[in-house]
């Protein structure tokens, strides 16, 4: 933020941001991306045999666990991360500033589940903000309580779906059986069936048959988060990132340097094996039970993607000038442009109301499309900021958090 001299709170400017940020922000993107779009290709609801039937069947075999075993569930700690330590920017600087720190907050975090809902029922069901929001809206909470609270109680939140999945496991109850009935019936209503799940999408020829599919998507999704306990476990990395934030860590790597060489070492030793076991559990359908697949989650998921954060620090330390770098930064300076533009990519890539091409790539091949998505993304963002401040969305989303209008393009700061 930046103080226009009445004491009131507006956007960081440029020159005050940390770029280590912007680049984990990037890196984040990228991985998110390789994630999702085998869900916009349709290929993760293909039936079996059409998977076996794929000219790139063998090779998806292996991508799929090394999605698994690389990809799934670091990316989004490392983006439940940043966020916990945005809040605390976001409150330290208004409050430095003497402004309402929590009143800028709630309303940033209202105006993100907004935009959250929409992408959730209009483009993608498969959308994490609204849930982003609404944990988020709990963070204030913890703003006077001590580092050895907040960190219990973060230590406690990424146990507890360990707690609770044995428990479901012992009593035999399924959590989510409402909404699993609820979306049955949307299906019974709208047509859509087992048969044709997988191809729904790729044959919809209007809009009108894409946000039928949404809707019963949506309920997919809160299902989803209620099996794997997904709040508990945003929440718990929520406030690992705020107590990143309030010590400012971003802003003292080079201080830092000791402890990050040990968190890489630590956490790629502990969190590798046991990423390609927990790979090998998913892949296999979860042969040990739930409760046990959700202590190989914690256990192999969170140290990765810890280890990750570590590693991008200790390399930036190195070669803070590098391309590379530059390319994950601007992309982490436009996330939620970024993040939307993806599913938007999605449905024109995929969807029968854009190329159609859902439903007939390979894991693969899907994976090569997410990458040069990111890509091209990295490409046109820095060619954007080279004359704007904000992505589009952030620059809408600023002026509504704080009631100003922003100049769009860039000035002398």
């Amino acid at each position: 933020m930046e103080n226009n001299g009445t004491g009131s709170a507006m956007p960081v400017k440029a020159s005050e941001r940390y770029m280590i940020l912007d680049i984990l922000r990037g890196f984040a993107l990228m991985g998110i991306a390789v994630a999702n779009f085998p869900e916009f290709a349709l290929y993760t609801f293909l039936p079996g045999e059409a998977v076996a039937a794929m000219p790139t069947a063998k090779a998806d075999c292996v991508a799929r666990w090394v999605q698994y075993m690389l990809i799934d569930g670091k990316f989004y700690t490392i983006f439940s991360l940043l966020f916990g330590i945005g809040f605390s920017i976001i409150i330290s600087n208004a409050m430095c500033r003497g402004a309402d720190g929590l009143k800028i907050f709630y309303r940033r975090m209202a105006i993100l589940a907004a935009i959250g809902l929409l992408h959730l029922m209009l483009l993608w069901s498969g959308d994490i903000l609204l849930l982003y929001a609404l944990m988020g809206m709990l963070l204030p909470l913890f703003r006077n309580a001590t580092d050895r609270i907040i960190l219990s109680w973060a230590v406690a939140m990424l146990l507890l779906p360990v707690a609770v999945d044995t428990a479901a496991q012992l009593a035999g109850i399924y959590l989510s059986a409402p909404v699993v009935e609820m979306q049955q019936h949307c299906c019974s209503l709208y047509g859509i069936t087992d048969a044709n799940f997988a191809y729904w999408l790729r044959d919809a020829a209007d809009y009108h048959a894409v946000h039928q599919f949404l809707v019963q998507g949506a309920l997919v999704r809160v299902q989803e988060f209620i099996d794997g306990n997904r709040y508990f476990k945003v929440l718990g990395l929520f406030l690992i990132g705020y107590c990143i934030g309030r010590h400012r860590l971003y802003a003292r790597l080079e201080e830092f340097r000791p402890l990050l060489r040990r968190l890489a070492v630590g956490c790629l030793a502990a969190g590798l094996p046991l990423s390609a076991i927990y790979a090998w559990s998913a892949v296999a359908g979860h042969p040990w039970g739930n409760a046990c697949h959700s202590v190989l989650y914690v256990l192999s998921v969170y140290p990765t993607g810890m280890a990750y954060v570590a590693l991008l620090c200790l390399t930036y330390l190195r070669v803070r000038g590098c391309i590379v770098f530059r390319m994950f930064a601007a992309p982490g300076r436009m996330a939620l442009t970024c993040y939307i533009g993806q599913s938007v990519v999605g449905i024109l890539i995929f969807y029968g109301i854009g190329l159609g091409l859902g439903a007939s790539m390979g894991l693969v091949q899907v994976i090569a499309v997410a990458v040069a998505t990111f890509v091209v993304q990295a490409l046109l963002c820095a060619v954007w900021l080279r004359w704007f401040r904000f992505g589009p969305l952030e620059w809408i989303w600023r002026m509504l958090t704080y009631g100003k209008t922003f100049s769009l393009l860039k000035k002398e700061e």
